[in-house]
């Protein structure tokens, strides 16, 4: 059977073995051809074809509900229920998104799922709705890739351990989050693969849930006679199979941390279509790491799970040595070691992508602000150009972060300015502070930068002029700094201000502008609802002064290009220095 012609799982039910294991090769053939045209993520997807596969065969979806936790592994999924073709044709990629999306097929895709451990909690909140309704369908969750080190897997497991009804989870062991595993549990999953599944200790028997192990979880035949036997299950189980991550690819089983996400690349080799030896703030970071561990024994470097957001590769995390830990997949847990590392007279620092600090707002408020322990967060990807799916949104952190007491948050124009905030941050003992990274471009500063940020909200007037003041704000700044140049062409010699605080206003010198200044204008990349803008506009709400606030609305947005998306919104220099003309 050729893989563009099955539209739903009714079509493999009736292959033979044989049969599935050649369209499980399409499968594969197809994954290998899109990520290598477009990048995606290889490794989760090839490794597991054949779980996924069984899963269709035996149960009857859409009737019974099959939840992908992340979902990053979900493109055998999708290849089976009507959406081959975006693995096929380059012509139809953009048809199919990278995870789970209910609009894109309501009937398979039961939720939105880009983030990692919500899937046993979504699923709980099924089962009970199926339970109270009196129906009868198979709940089938599918967790792995590090999943299980987050809380809400925990969270998950405690309360199901609780129920009497059908629920089925199946862990897919293969041995790696997307970089490598840590955590003592899986230690504990590394003895249930030793022993076949036989040893005492066993963390899910731990949870009151029964468990089944699989050690060959890319066997179609066996991943189908294991299945079958818990379908409709009367109570919980756990089915834990160890799969090969990157199966069937060679060059996906040996650089499992590379194939996870993989841009662009050539099959035959695996190397990548493009490769640049250009800095970026990525590796200006990690070299920093590198070089600050050295100089001060105090550093300490946290990750959750996300190496890859500072560049920091296997050999140069050892090392990195005790200086360096992985919480696993568990933001919340990173925010709470960088605050008790501060308060116990560490230096350390935190790097986080913007939209999985998303999961530890409670952990900034309550365990790192409140106790005002002076640590360093690094946050990454917090722009329109960060990750462009829908459910890795990075542009609501000013809006969650700049509004939390003691909390310093600094937003540099140029490296040069993060490199010197990030020094800064690191040598003072007085407040917690998180560092916008830059993620557009890779500005340079035209002359010195500041070392010392003591003096807080205090903002900078890089060119001083009258009638319009422009405030850009860290990935934006270059934006205002055109702006001003294009109103310069208008004979308008406007003021330009880099704000680099986020957290309060310059209030002395926000209240200056009203003697010779008509209009304050602020651009900012992410929403406006809560942000940066709307304090400026706050500020000077008695003022004589309009207020006009750029930036993007609060919206959920979903395989944009950033360039466009901006320029529908208005936001180019060009179109906004048009509208300060219109308002004076």
């Amino acid at each position: 059977m050729k893989l563009e012609d099955v539209q739903s799982p009714q079509d493999i039910k009736k292959l033979s073995i044989d049969e599935l294991k050649d369209l499980a090769e399409q499968m594969r053939q197809g994954i290998l051809k899109r990520t290598s045209d477009i990048g995606g993520h290889v490794g989760p997807n090839l490794g597991i074809v054949e779980t996924i596969l069984a899963m269709h065969y035996v149960f009857d979806a859409p009737k019974d509900k099959l939840v992908y936790d992340v979902s990053h592994q979900s493109f055998p999924h999708k290849m089976l229920t009507g959406r081959a073709k975006g693995y096929l044709y380059p012509e139809e990629y953009d048809k199919v998104g990278e995870y789970t999306e209910p609009t894109e097929s309501p009937e398979y895709d039961m939720f939105y799922a880009g983030h990692t451990s919500p899937s046993i909690s979504l699923s709980l909140g099924l089962a009970k709705a199926r339970d109270l309704q009196k129906q009868d369908y198979n709940i089938v969750v599918l967790i792995g890739d590090g999943a299980l080190s987050g809380g809400e897997a925990f969270e998950g497991l405690d309360a199901v351990g609780a129920l009497d009804t059908n629920f089925i989870i199946i862990m897919n062991d293969n041995q790696m989050a997307i970089a490598e595993n840590h955590g003592g549990i899986y230690a504990t999953l590394e003895e249930l693969r030793k022993t076949n599944g036989t040893s005492e200790n066993n963390i899910f028997r731990a949870f009151n849930l029964d468990y089944v192990y699989e050690a060959d979880g890319n066997d179609i035949e066996k991943m189908i006679a294991v299945l079958s036997k818990v379908k409709g299950t009367k109570h919980p189980v756990v089915v834990h199979v160890k799969t090969q991550k990157g199966e069937g690819y060679v060059p996906a089983e040996r650089q499992l941390e590379d194939f996870h996400w993989r841009a662009p690349f050539q099959i035959a080799s695996g190397a990548l279509a493009h490769t640049s030896n250009k800095d970026n703030y990525h590796t200006v970071t990690r070299d920093w790491f590198l070089r600050k561990a050295k100089e001060d024994p105090r550093l300490l470097v946290i990750s959750s799970a996300t190496p890859n957001s500072f560049a920091l590769e296997k050999e140069q995390r050892d090392a990195l040595g005790d200086q360096y830990i992985d919480v696993a997949i568990a933001e919340q847990t990173g925010l709470s070691v960088l605050s008790g590392a501060a308060k116990g007279g560490g230096k350390p620092v935190y790097p986080v992508m913007a939209t999985f600090l998303q999961r530890a707002y409670d952990q900034v408020i309550e365990d790192y602000a409140l106790n005002n322990n002076p640590g360093t967060m690094l946050v990454f990807g917090a722009s329109v150009a960060g990750v462009t799916d829908a459910t890795h949104l990075g542009i609501w952190d000013i809006a969650m972060l700049s509004n939390i007491p003691n909390l310093v948050y600094l937003a540099p124009t140029t490296v040069e300015e993060y490199l010197a905030m990030l020094d800064w941050s690191v040598s003072q003992d007085k407040y917690p502070v998180a560092i916008r990274v830059p993620a557009i471009g890779f500005e340079h500063a035209k002359g010195e930068v500041e070392s010392d940020y003591s003096d807080i909200n205090k903002f900078k007037v890089v060119r001083k002029g009258s009638k319009v003041a422009v405030i850009g704000v860290g990935d934006f700044f270059p934006m205002a700094e055109h702006t001003v140049e294009l109103l310069a062409e208008k004979g308008i010699d406007a003021t330009l201000i880099n704000p680099r605080f986020l957290t309060g206003v310059d209030t002395e010198l926000l209240n200056s502008l009203e003697k010779d200044h008509q209009l304050v204008v602020t651009l900012e990349d992410a929403s406006v609802e809560g942000g940066f803008g709307e304090k400026v506009a706050r500020e000077l709400g008695t003022s004589d002064m309009k207020v006009k606030v750029y930036g993007l609305p609060k919206r959920f947005i979903d395989r944009y290009k950033p360039a466009d998306y901006l320029n529908s919104l208005g936001l180019n220099s060009q179109t906004i220095a048009q509208e300060i003309m219109e308002l004076l």
